[in-house]
């Protein structure tokens, strides 16, 4: 509303200085240029050529608008509609407004004083009365606006808090909820598709993705108490045997070194977790910097194929000369690993395990792919959660933590994974993992 006021108000100003004003400066330009013209005539007639063009321009004045008033030095009037000279009227080349009395009337009138050669004293002016009327109407007409332009805006500014308060509503009292704990709650949207829906769609699609975590926090507390209670437990009884039945040192020692390997399974579980919580929060986006992928697969084929060797398996690379980007280093290594771990562990022996990068118009694609038993179309919406664990995995050795780190990663680089079959239509099919990147 203010806003608008000073808008109006400035606008209502221009008006009444192209109008009021204008008429201010026309009077002033006429009176200036009327008293030089006369000062000139006295130059070149004398008193008498000065006196008779008084007259003349009084004769021609119809509308008696004109004002004259010619004074000899003495103070006696030789020419003009003057009754007298007005008071305090200062010296040559004053300007000032007055009411004077003029052709048997009383006037408001503006006049210009000019001494000339001789001691006469010339007044010369015009009548004010129509333009001071005139002055008064704009005066009143931009008053009576001032007020309307007041009310229109206060009633506006009403009008718009009121429709944003209606269009806000939803999203307040959806934020309310949510603060009393009902995380179900969403904005409802309108059809209208616009700013306030796009930000309700925006807080919705925040609210499922908090949702997501939270859940994702539920389960994964239940699967930590779930999975590590085993090699706990399992610990623990290894420890209190060795107590009990252990007779040399021997046993002893291997009792203990049981319950160590047990104790640094745990210690990977959750410093796998601690990686996936990092990866998930963006707290390792600040590390993010230009690298060459294919130097990254090199080093991790390099490590992973004199393992495959000793399995009895064939690791295969299929990578590009220079393939630059943008991302954590070190926890594409991860991943990758990762997968290579997994592919490795479900392949048989005399199986082939190929890692490949590829790049597309934008994005990074790297796979791994095995020719293991593959994975069922059921399990794959799940194999990424923590702690998963098809049934068909159940006896080989893992934590079910591998593809939620490479998920994690994936989404820390604005990126997806993709489980499908290495070999579509053999039998068994095999696995492949791909985590496409994007390149900007």
């Amino acid at each position: 509303m203010g806003i608008f006021s000073i808008a109006a108000a400035f606008l209502v100003a221009v008006l009444w200085w192209a109008t009021a004003g204008a008429l201010d400066r026309q009077t002033v330009a006429a009176i200036r240029a009327d008293a030089t013209a006369l000062s000139d005539r006295h130059r070149d007639a004398g008193v008498a050529g000065l006196i008779e063009s008084i007259e003349d321009r009084l004769a021609q004045d119809v509308e008696a608008e004109t004002i004259y008033l010619l004074l000899a030095p003495d103070g006696a009037k030789l020419a003009g509609n003057l009754d007298r000279f007005p008071p305090s009227l200062g010296g040559d080349g004053a300007w000032f407004r007055t009411r004077i009395a003029h052709d048997g009337a009383t006037a408001e009138a503006r006049v210009h004083r000019r001494d000339l050669p001789g001691g006469l004293r010339l007044l010369v002016g015009r009548d004010e009365s129509e333009r001071v009327q005139l002055r008064l109407l704009l005066t009143e007409g931009v008053v009576w606006s001032l007020g309307a332009i007041i009310v229109f805006g206060v009633l506006g500014a009403a009008l718009i808090r009121k429709a944003l308060r209606a269009r806000m509503g939803p999203a307040m009292r959806t934020a309310q909820d949510i603060a009393g704990g009902d995380l179900s709650r969403r904005v409802p949207l309108s059809p209208r598709d616009d700013e306030f829906d796009r930000l309700g769609a925006s807080m919705n699609e925040m609210l499922e993705r908090i949702s997501a975590l939270m859940a994702g926090v539920r389960s994964a507390g239940d699967a930590i108490a779930h999975d590590l209670r085993t090699p706990i437990a399992r610990a623990r009884g290894k420890l209190e045997e060795s107590l009990a039945t252990a007779r040399t040192e021997e046993g002893l020692r291997a009792a203990i070194e049981g319950g160590i390997a047990d104790l640094d399974n745990i210690s990977r579980i959750f410093q796998a977790l601690l990686r996936i919580a990092e990866a998930e929060a963006g707290a390792r986006r600040a590390a993010f910097a230009p690298f060459d992928l294919p130097e990254v697969l090199r080093d991790a084929a390099e490590f992973y194929e004199a393992m495959a060797e000793d399995a009895g398996q064939t690791l295969v690379t299929d990578l590009p000369e220079r393939l630059t980007l943008v991302g954590d280093r070190d926890l594409l290594l991860q991943a990758v690993a990762n997968l290579l771990d997994n592919a490795m562990k479900f392949t048989p022996a005399g199986g082939a395990i190929t890692l490949s990068a590829r790049a597309g118009p934008a994005w990074a694609e790297v796979a791994v792919a095995d020719s293991g038993p593959g994975m069922a179309a059921a399990d794959r919406d799940k194999a990424m959660e923590r702690f998963f664990r098809a049934d068909s995995s159940r006896n080989t050795p893992g934590s079910g933590l591998g593809l939620s780190l490479v998920r994690a990663v994936a989404q820390l680089h604005r990126g997806e994974v993709a489980l499908e079959d290495a070999m579509p239509g053999a039998d068994p099919p095999g696995l492949k993992v791909a985590l496409r990147i994007p390149l900007s």
